[in-house]
Order: C-alpha cells, then sequence, then structure tokens
C-alpha cells in the first residue's frame, strides 16, 4: 500500500486548483482506456493524442484510475476544494456511509458488518464491488455465491488495494475499550471478531423473536430451539438455490468471463472502426460497404463428430486417439430428470411460508435503506456527477438490449419508406399470390389505395386500448393495413425479393443508430425451426446485404410455436424442430467452410431468446413428460420444456465452440411479462439473463434470489403499459430502488414509440413518471451495457477497463459517482453476509 496516495499536502492542492484555472485543459482525467477496439474519442479530436499520453504515463506509474486518488480528485474540478475532496474519502468517519446512521440501537447486525468493513483491505479479498459485478457478469467463484465475513474490509468500488483503503468508522465506546480504533497515523484498523459475532448472534436471536417464522403464538413463547434451526434452513435453501444456478451457468459456459469473445486476443471482422467526431449523417447505402467476404477467415473441419440422442439432446465425440475408430464424448449435459428435481426444489423453496416472510422482509429493508440513502447523498452525488468532465445521460453508452427487427422502426419511418417504394419502384414483382407473380403497385390496387391514401391511422400499427391483455390482437399489429401480404413484402426476410426491402429499412434504421453514436442495439430475428435451410437464408440475407455496424449484435428469437407446426403438417415430433434449430449450428462448428455466410453471421450473434404469449395456459397432461421424438401431439409443449432443451443443447454446443476458440451463445428468454411465475423459476436456472419479469412482484422470494444473483432485467415499461401492466403499478422503479440489475429497452418502437429515438423515449417517460435523477439513468445505462452481449473489449471502452477482471468501472465513462457505487456493492455484500451468518451463527447457536 501506497500511504503517500492518501496524504495530500496543502501546497500541491493549492498548486493543482491554480493550475486548473489557468489551463482547463489540464484538469482532463488522465488514465483513459486504450484498448485495441478503440481509443477514447470523447473529446475534440486535436486533444486525442495528448489524453493517450496521459493515460500511457499515468499507468506506468500508478496503474490506477486518477479519480481514486485525492490528488487527483482536487484537479477534475476547477471549484473543488480540499474540504470537498475530504469528503468523499472521510465521510464515514462522521458515522454515515451509504446512507445509513452508525446507531447500535438501530443497526445492530449492520453495524457489526459495517465495523468489519471499516478495516483495511487484503489483496486477495472479493471487493463488494468485484461481487457485485461478478453476480452481473455471472463469474462462478464460491465468494460470488456467498461470500464469508472477513476481519478486513473489502475495498470501496473502483479503489484496489495498494491504492486508498476504507477509513474507520465510527464506533462505540465498547469497541474503542477493546482497541478496536486505529491511532491516528494508520489507515487500516484491526477489528475484534469476537465483539462482531457477539452482535451477529445477539441480532440474530432478537431477529428470531420478533419475525415469529414458526408462527406459533406469541413471540414470547416461540421456543429458541425452533428459531436457529429455522433460520439455517432459510439461509441452507437460499444457498442451495444459488448454487443450483450456478450448476447450470458453468456447465452451459453462460458466464461472461468463460467466453471466448471476451478475451482480449479475440477478433472479428469487420473490426469496429476508429474513433473520429462524425460531422455528417451516415447514409443508409455506405453502412459496412467496405466488408468484403473473401477477407474473412474461415476455418476447417477439426474432426469430431456429433448425434442426436433419444434424450433429444445433442453429443459431440472426438477421436480417441490410439488408432482406433472408437469415439469419446466430451461434452456434458444435465438430464431432463434432474432439471425438473432441481426446479421443483426452488418452486417448493419460493412458496414456503417462513422463507417468503424472511425476503419480503429482508426486500422491505432495501426500500428503506434506499430511502435513507437518498435523503443523506442526493446533494453529494449531484456534486460528483458534475465534477466529470463530457459526461451526462446524452453522452454515456446505452444499449437497447430488447427490441425486435421487424418492430425496430417507428410508424412514421415505415409509413415514409412504403410511400417512397410506391412511387419510385411501382412495377416491381414483389409477391407471388395464387400462382400470379404481383406488383408493388398491383398490391396496393387490389387494397383499394394509392400512396396518397396512405397515413399513420391507415397503417394501424400502433398498440392501442384494444391491445391490452390481448396478444392476439397485438400480433395482428405487425401487418401494415391488417394485410399480412404488405408484411411479407417489407417486413420478412424470406420472401419474393429475398427481404431487399427489408434489409434497406434496417439499414437506415442502423444509420440513425450509428448517426447518435452513444446507442447500440441488440436485434432480435426469427429462426422457427421449420426448416433446417433458415440458418442459412438469415445468415445470407444478412451478409449479402451488408446489414453489419458496430452498433449492432444480434440475438436469435426463437417462437414457441410447435402445435402450429403440427397442426400444418410441417414437423411430426418436436424432436424435428431441435433437429431444424440446432444441427445447422453444430455443422458450422464442426467445419465452417460448409457453412462460411452462417461462421461469420454467428461472429455477432450474442444467444437465443424464446418468445410467444405468455398468457397461454399451461394444462400438464402428462405425469412424466415424453421425449422429444414421443412428443408428436398436436398440443404446445410447457415454457419450461423450452427451456430446458434450449439450455441443454447448448450446453454441447457452446463447450464445442469454446473448445474452437469460436463466440458461445447465451440465453436470454421472455420471461415473467405475463402467465405462471413458474416461467422465472425456470429461467433463474437457465438464462443468464431475462426480458421483462414484472410477475417477480408477486413472488418475493424469486425477486429476492434474482438481486442476489444480480440477474440482468431488460424491461419495457411502455410496452408492459400496453399489453399487461399499466404503467404507475409497473415494479421497474422499485426493482431499481432495491438494486435488482434492471436496464430499460424499447421491445417494439412500431408499435409502442412515436419518436426517432425510441430508447430515449424510454428514458424521458421514466424519469418523468418516476422522478429519476441523472444519475438513476446514467446508472441505468451502465446496466444495459453490462448486460449487453458486446464484446469485453468494446466494453472495456464504454464503462471501465477492469470491468471484467476486477468489477471495477470508472467514474469517467459511466457518470455514476463513487458513493452510488459503493452502496450498490456494499449493500448487496451484507445481503450475502447475512445468509452466510445465518447458517454459520446458528450452527453455533444450536
Amino acid at each position: 500500500m501506497r500511504p503517500d496516495s492518501l496524504q495530500t499536502d496543502s501546497d500541491s492542492c493549492v498548486t493543482a486548483q491554480n493550475d486548473a484555472v489557468t489551463n482547463p485543459r489540464s484538469t482532463l482525467p488522465t488514465g483513459y482506456g486504450n484498448g485495441s477496439y478503440y481509443n477514447d474519442d470523447d473529446a475534440d479530436e486535436g486533444d486525442t493524442d495528448e489524453r493517450d499520453n496521459g493515460a500511457e504515463s499515468d499507468s506506468s506509474s500508478d496503474h490506477h484510475h486518477p479519480y481514486l486518488t485525492r490528488r487527483a480528485l482536487s484537479k477534475s474540478s476547477f471549484a473543488a476544494e480540499q474540504r470537498f475532496v475530504s469528503s468523499i474519502f472521510d465521510q464515514t468517519a462522521s458515522g454515515v456511509v451509504s446512507g445509513e446512521p452508525r446507531s447500535p440501537a438501530d443497526h445492530g447486525l449492520h453495524l457489526a458488518a459495517d465495523q468489519q468493513n471499516g478495516a483495511g483491505a487484503d489483496p486477495q479479498i472479493t471487493t463488494p464491488r468485484s461481487i457485485l459485478m461478478s453476480q452481473r457478469l455471472g463469474k462462478a467463484h464460491a465468494d460470488a455465491v456467498l461470500p464469508q465475513m472477513s476481519p478486513r474490509t473489502p475495498l470501496a468500488p473502483g479503489v484496489t488495494a495498494d491504492l486508498h483503503t476504507m477509513p474507520p468508522l465510527a464506533l462505540g465506546a465498547a469497541e474503542q475499550e477493546s482497541g478496536m480504533l486505529s491511532t491516528a497515523g494508520r489507515s487500516t484498523m484491526s477489528l475484534d471478531e469476537e465483539v462482531i459475532g457477539r452482535r451477529l448472534e445477539q441480532e440474530l436471536r432478537s431477529m428470531m423473536m420478533r419475525t415469529h417464522l414458526n408462527d406459533q403464538g406469541p413471540p414470547e413463547l416461540a421456543g429458541m430451539n425452533e428459531g436457529p434451526q429455522e433460520l439455517r434452513r432459510i439461509g441452507e435453501a437460499l444457498k442451495k438455490c444459488m448454487g443450483l444456478r450456478a450448476k447450470y451457468m458453468k456447465m452451459s459456459i453462460q458466464h461472461e468471463s468463460d467466453n471466448p469473445r471476451n478475451q482480449k486476443n479475440w477478433q472479428i471482422y469487420p473490426p469496429p472502426p476508429p474513433p473520429a467526431w462524425r460531422n455528417f449523417q451516415v447514409p443508409a447505402d455506405r453502412v459496412h460497404t467496405e466488408f468484403d467476404m473473401a477477407d474473412c477467415e474461415i476455418p476447417g473441419d477439426d474432426g469430431c463428430t456429433f448425434e442426436i440422442g433419444a434424450d433429444g439432446l445433442y453429443a459431440v465425440y472426438e477421436p480417441s486417439g490410439n488408432g482406433s475408430e472408437e469415439k469419446v464424448q466430451f461434452t456434458t449435459a444435465p438430464s431432463i430428470k434432474e432439471f425438473y428435481m432441481d426446479l421443483n426444489f426452488l418452486l417448493d423453496t419460493i412458496s414456503d411460508g417462513p422463507i417468503k416472510t424472511w425476503a419480503f422482509r429482508r426486500l422491505r429493508y432495501l426500500d428503506a435503506r434506499w430511502q435513507l440513502y437518498i435523503l443523506l447523498n442526493e446533494r453529494e452525488e449531484t456534486m460528483q456527477s458534475k465534477m466529470v468532465p463530457h459526461r451526462d445521460l446524452y453522452n454515456v453508452r446505452k444499449v437497447d438490449g430488447h427490441v425486435h427487427l421487424a418492430a425496430a422502426m417507428n410508424q412514421k419511418h415505415l409509413l415514409r419508406f412504403i410511400k417512397h417504394k410506391l412511387k419510385m419502384e411501382p412495377d416491381r414483382p414483389v409477391i407471388v399470390r395464387d400462382g400470379r407473380t404481383l406488383t408493388l403497385r398491383e398490391v396496393f390496387e387490389s387494397l383499394n389505395l394509392t400512396a396518397y391514401d396512405l397515413s399513420i391511422d391507415t397503417l394501424d400499427m400502433h398498440a392501442h386500448k384494444g391491445a391490452y391483455h390481448r396478444f392476439d390482437k397485438f400480433n395482428l399489429k405487425y401487418n401494415p393495413i391488417g394485410e399480412s401480404r404488405l408484411r411479407e413484402i417489407f417486413l420478412k426476410t424470406d420472401n419474393y425479393t429475398d427481404g431487399e426491402f427489408f434489409a434497406q429499412i434496417t439499414k437506415e434504421v442502423i444509420s440513425d443508430l450509428e448517426q447518435s453514436k452513444y446507442q447500440m442495439a441488440e436485434y432480435r430475428v426469427s429462426i422457427y425451426g421449420r426448416s433446417p435451410e433458415e440458418w442459412d437464408k438469415l445468415a445470407a440475407w444478412v451478409i449479402d446485404n451488408k446489414i453489419l455496424s458496430s452498433n449492432v449484435r444480434w440475438l436469435i428469437q426463437v417462437p414457441r410455436l410447435y402445435d402450429v407446426y403440427r397442426a400444418g403438417g410441417l414437423v411430426e415430433n418436436f424432436e424435428q424442430v431441435l433437429v431444424n434449430l440446432f444441427r445447422p449450428l453444430f455443422e458450422v462448428t464442426k467445419d465452417p467452410s460448409t457453412h462460411p455466410k452462417l461462421h461469420v453471421f454467428l461472429q455477432r450473434v450474442v444467444g437465443f431468446d424464446s418468445v410467444d404469449d405468455e398468457s397461454k395456459p399451461e394444462r400438464r397432461l402428462h405425469k412424466k413428460y415424453p421425449l422429444p421424438r414421443d412428443w408428436t401431439q398436436e398440443g404446445n409443449p410447457p415454457y419450461t420444456y423450452y427451456c430446458y432443451f434450449t439450455m441443454a443443447n447448448l450446453c454441447a454446443l457452446n463447450q464445442w465452440r469454446t473448445r474452437r476458440g469460436f463466440n458461445a451463445f447465451v440465453f436470454r428468454p421472455h420471461s415473467g411479462e405475463a402467465g405462471d411465475t413458474e416461467h422465472l423459476a425456470a429461467a433463474f436456472l437457465s438464462a443468464q439473463s431475462i426480458n421483462h419479469g414484472i410477475l417477480l412482484r408477486k413472488v418475493p422470494a424469486l425477486q429476492y434470489l434474482y438481486y442476489l444473483q444480480q440477474i440482468g432485467l431488460a424491461m419495457s415499461p411502455l410496452s408492459n403499459n400496453a399489453l399487461f401492466l399499466v404503467y404507475e403499478r409497473n415494479p421497474f422503479n422499485t426493482y431499481f430502488q432495491r438494486g435488482l440489475n434492471v436496464a430499460l429497452s424499447s421491445d417494439d418502437p412500431l408499435q409502442f414509440h412515436f419518436t426517432k429515438e425510441p430508447l430515449m423515449e424510454e428514458y424521458s417517460v421514466a424519469a418523468q413518471i418516476w422522478k429519476f435523477s441523472s444519475v438513476d439513468m446514467c446508472e441505468l445505462a451502465m446496466n444495459s451495457v453490462i448486460q449487453s452481449g458486446f464484446e469485453a473489449e468494446i466494453k472495456r471502452h464504454w464503462i471501465g477497463r477492469d470491468y471484467l477482471e476486477t468489477g471495477q468501472t470508472e467514474v469517467h465513462k459511466t457518470n455514476v459517482p463513487l458513493c452510488r457505487l459503493k452502496y450498490r456493492s456494499t449493500t448487496l455484500e451484507q445481503e450475502h453476509a447475512v445468509i452466510a451468518k445465518m447458517i454459520s451463527c446458528c450452527e453455533t447457536l444450536d
């Protein structure tokens, strides 16, 4: 540790402030990231080199972010005074940390945890911010599931062990007598674990009396022997649930740190463009025109083989290596029996009365803690935010993590495009009906419409009141003027024109994204599972039309429509859907040269989504579900059945692709928008993150688990307002305040939005309704980047150089103040610590 980094003499502060006044450019923070994908590009072009040189000199001496030292913080604002700089780091000495008063009578358990957090940090101990990011990034290590309380303090978010440690907290007289206070010249202090243990034990005893978990009369009659057993049972059940999720995430390689795309040597073609200000709008026809398929490197066959088993799961085999023809399986996946046994345990846990009571109380505590934090720190957050140069809501990266490509444009854009094509290409053959090829003019004449007649009201694609709780009517809104033939002409990739019109309007939408610079999107395109040729057609549509952008990544949405395909005679059993969906992916992984365009397209595919109307009733007709090849009835398999077979086949596919150095895929389904809460339980086990999740408000125990694991929720309040839940009842704000990993997304701009920037429309409406501050919205933007599937090298430029390795984000990139980051990470760490102590202390009490 370097004590001099904590002790800033007054002369240096005065000099720094004088320099700031005479040379404003000297106040720009150094240490900007300069990864292989980007150099920092957020100042004028003439200053880029100067800032990069500053980054090199800073990294050679400190290797740390300059905002984390008193000296650098004093330089980061023209008007920064030393007393304010001191308050950033020494505020805990006044008895307030993360918005909590330090009163033993009011917060016994949390005082003990916070006292423990007052000690100096060990470089080997997981920091609270690291724990928070580990949950969000899906890192699999024991400390991320249940960190143990340590006699040494986790560091504040973004602070490294050899740079700065948190000052001691204000402690009581008992602790002072125990010698727990540090001397004036020391930056750390040694805490007595026995004192902390006694406080925790006393708090747990009072908690057992207060919560009255066993419901056996008044608290004073509750036996103390039953209390510890009940608390330990709750803690062990929650711990086991988190362990089950960790097992499936590790087996399916959905942890962000395990994905080859996030390694520093990962290359993608074409690479992101060099940073530069664009003083003109990029025309749609110039979106990645430099792409050339011949420049792509296509690997060959690796000699492995694959096949689908009777259980509906793919397995991959490699040669034994001893000269024989024997094959050895090297992929593994959980069995359907194992999955449903684990799912039943999770469902039993979240429906258990005492566990629901415990989770509900903890969530209410998080609500109260947030309110207290805001009351005490709102002004300080604003001051810290103003000290960050160049950054505000418009200048931090935001990712629209849930948007469907067929509805990515607004109504006015689509109307203008249709009118343009009808005027410029009226005689273009576009569709075949009843054996006759129709031109665009003939299609509109059959509808008795001209270009002059078309209007927003004529298109009728906005989800009005009639779509509320009517998902069937909402699906019809995808058809312009209510005509499926117009949807096929303009909004399909596989049609008579090979999706040319859809490609053109998509490139116009992407052009708007690139012009905004700070907005990204993860578009969803459909693979139905009706035919194995769907993958090659989709890849050819993207590659041939050069729909490639550094602002865009793709997700594959798989509609749960087996019953429709079965009724139409397209498939005979559910196994055929799995084969059509996964076999081309295994083929291109084995030998990319057999599907070269698909191989290039998959480099930019993040993962899979499962979509359809969740409100459809699911009647269980089988005590034991049949295997996919035996599922021949016309009824649709349940949501959990789709989740299992998607996740289980991703296990084998990702294990093989990771072995070959290809990117792995994640599972990010629609879940919790409507229907049974069992969907959310299945997603907890199988999915990296989910879309919607509004039904978590009805299941406190599951909501608490989602919080503990920091599972991403890409929520769309405007979409929910039109379909299932009015805006003022949406739980988004409650989730955000409690600390769940939530982000805003647009879902379907064509149906729900009016402006050219639907994501900013979501932010603006949410800010008005829930009175979000600038810091709140920047935190939501940061969450959207963390949840996204963009490569780690790019995300390092957006939120912090070490975000993946250490969980540290950088204030000058995200505009989220250190006090907010510390509050989030410390609160999460303490919740994990409470569960750990419930198990360990109750064992002692027994």
